[in-house]
């Protein structure tokens, strides 16, 4: 499911190895090709947006009211093991330039039918996630206008996507930095606004006080048990959606063998800056029991200190923060969609190009499928549920995801040892490794089956591979898809050049 027909990559010093990734361009000499225009900056704070989302500012609250203070380690074991598989997926990325997005390489290591899955699946785990942020940009609103019917707010983000993608990549990029740039401003502004309040000895209207005490004193750091950690990873793991979403920006970035190792290698920075210890201030400031399963933290701890135009400003920050998510999605399920159709995966005409080399065929077709959010506000008996449900669906969708990256990977050691042994950015465990971060997914499946809420999503989740399956069915019988994968076999017998840049 390639991006077959980008410009030039960086200055190769050998012919690039045909892949599926890159045999085919029918657009060629005749269209605008996607072009490289994200620079460092871009890609760095993209990268940073990423990792800081609408689960961290409005599922936190409920994973506190699961895990108690124990949820500091659920976000550090995940934001551990997707640090492995960034890394998988950035050496798989810079092994051969010609691979425009993770979906590329998959189609090249594990078959055609990888590609499609992959492709597929990620453009659907973008849409369940942006209707995860249309309901929670609605609940957001809710904030100053209560009364607002939620199909208002829900409409208007939409429209406002559509907007934002539609000029020029680099105009993305700007969009994206700067709502990065906000999001980073105003979580460092709550960890020093909520470390003096601890060493001021705030005091509450209740009567609680600020001290990091509270993260042991009611009842340990384990205070709900071991099942109440183990629930913590069912949201928690919705946070971290979108931490991959690098490797989308691949095909227009400027300086991939620059900006990518500097992207993946800052995770662990950004993992303990911004939610350890974001959160390590909010349950200090505000003992864990207090915080609201069905309120944004990051709002309530400014409100609990009687600064109410502070808890506006809050909302708005998070508020900015769920259309970023959105932002994000929509325009990486748009370059997906644009690489399926190049393939043949999908509607011809979702792979036209506009003069300022957009696919805003693609970007409407995105769009369109976020509508059933605004109907989802209206299905479930409150926001916080209806968000739930929807975050559950997206994590099980991107843990597919992230799983045929690992699977690639290990595909990739067995196909190209002499890639790997020339890579400059090897994945630190390697193989083994994959196995350590695959298990850990089991045991989230396995964790998502201990709630109804969540439970009732793991049963809906496989509904959709039994209809990208059937799907998968029809379009490899088309002659077209018979012809490439002729084509495919021949080009993968020939010998094989490694690209360096």
């Amino acid at each position: 499911m390639p991006l077959s027909s980008h410009g030039a990559v960086d200055a190769p010093s050998a012919a690039p190895r045909v892949t599926a990734a890159t045999h085919r361009d029918p657009g060629a000499g005749r269209a605008p090709h996607l072009s490289r225009s994200l620079s460092n900056r871009h890609i760095q704070l993209i990268a940073i947006g990423g990792a800081i989302g609408t689960g961290l500012f409005m599922g936190s609250g409920k994973v506190i009211s699961l895990a108690g203070p124990s949820i500091l380690l659920v976000y550090a074991t995940i934001g551990f093991m997707l640090f492995f598989v960034m890394r998988a997926m950035g050496e798989l990325l810079l092994s051969n330039l010609q691979y425009k997005s993770f979906a590329d390489f998959a189609a090249d290591l594990l078959g055609p039918w990888a590609g499609f899955f992959t492709g597929w699946t990620y453009w659907f785990s973008w849409i369940v996630t942006g209707i995860a942020d249309i309901v929670a940009i609605a609940g957001y609103v809710s904030f100053w206008w209560p009364e607002l019917p939620l199909w208002i707010p829900g409409g208007a983000a939409v429209l406002l996507l559509l907007g934002l993608n539609l000029p020029t990549v680099k105009a993305f990029g700007e969009v994206e930095f700067w709502f990065a740039l906000v999001k980073i401003i105003t979580i460092v502004t709550l960890i020093i606004v909520g470390l003096a309040m601890v060493f001021r000895g705030f005091v509450s209207p209740d009567g609680a006080q600020a001290t990091l005490a509270n993260l042991w004193n009611d009842g340990g750091f384990f205070t709900t048990g071991p099942m109440g950690f183990v629930a913590g990873f069912q949201i928690a793991l919705f946070a971290f959606v979108g931490v991959e979403l690098v490797g989308t920006t691949a095909a227009e970035t400027k300086s991939p063998h620059t900006t990518l190792p500097k992207a993946v290698n800052s995770i662990p920075v950004r993992i303990m800056l911004f939610y350890v210890l974001a959160l390590v201030v909010i349950m200090s400031v505000m003992p864990w029991r207090d915080v609201a399963p069905d309120r944004s933290p990051f709002v309530a701890m400014f409100g609990l200190a009687g600064f109410a135009l502070a808890a506006g400003v809050i909302n708005f920050v998070v508020l900015t923060s769920a259309a970023s998510s959105a932002n994000s999605g929509i325009y990486s399920t748009s370059r997906m969609v644009y690489g399926l159709a190049q393939e043949g995966d999908a509607p011809s005409r979702l792979g036209w190009l506009s003069r300022r080399h957009v696919p805003v065929n693609a970007l409407v077709f995105s769009c369109a499928f976020l509508l059933p959010g605004i109907a989802l506000l209206y299905a479930g008996g409150s926001i916080i549920e209806a968000f739930t449900m929807v975050t559950t669906i997206s994590a099980l969708l991107f843990m597919f995801v992230w799983s045929i990256i690992l699977f690639s990977y290990m595909a990739y050691r067995r196909k190209r040892p002499q890639l790997h042994a020339e890579s400059h950015f090897k994945m630190p465990g390697g193989v083994p490794m994959c196995w350590v971060v695959l298990a850990f997914f089991a045991f989230v499946i396995w964790a998502l089956t201990q709630a109804a809420d969540t439970r009732q999503a793991l049963l809906v989740t496989p509904v959709w591979f039994v209809v990208l399956g059937i799907a998968w069915l029809v379009v490899r019988r088309r002659a077209s898809h018979l012809v490439r994968e002729e084509e495919l076999r021949a080009e993968l017998a020939a010998p094989e050049t490694s690209q360096d840049a």
